[in-house]
């Protein structure tokens, strides 16, 4: 069972977990595409992060082959 909650159209209290359940489609759409848009940020930070590792890794190989030259 479900009650409605004062000043609130879209939301709904269950009885039974306590829990306050929104009931708008279009919300849960707008909620969803947002999700969406975060997921991807945060993959392509991940991505950037990699690159910027691998960089880093082969920047720090560089250098190190430099040394050798230079030693000869």
């Amino acid at each position: 069972m479900k009650l409605k909650v004062e000043g609130f159209e879209n939301l709904e209290r269950d009885v039974k977990t306590n829990a306050i359940v929104n009931t708008s489609k279009n919300e849960y759409t707008i909620y969803m595409k947002r999700m969406k848009v975060r997921e991807q940020q945060s993959d392509q930070i991940r991505s950037t992060i990699k690159e910027i590792n691998t960089l880093k890794q082969e920047l720090f190989e560089i250098k190190n082959l430099l040394k050798e030259v230079i030693k000869k």
